[in-house]
């Protein structure tokens, strides 16, 4: 993506899979399939449903391949 941070404003109730689909929204490259994008919210790792509060830190992690 090109930038090591990127700041932005959800609504409240926002939960990570909202999270991700603005990532994905504002960069398409990031990621094919949204649903397979890892999160680590305050650095521990957390499911698409878990929720965000304001001023948390969140890592979002694209699925890789390997062989």
């Amino acid at each position: 993506m090109g930038q090591r941070t990127i700041d932005m404003e959800l609504d409240d109730g926002a939960t990570v899979g909202d999270a991700v689909a603005e990532v994905v929204r504002r960069y398409p490259a990031f990621s094919p399939d949204p649903a397979r994008v890892v999160v680590a919210v305050n650095r521990e790792y957390v499911n698409h449903n878990h929720p965000l509060a304001n001023g948390d830190e969140a890592a979002f992690i694209p699925p890789v391949s390997g062989g």
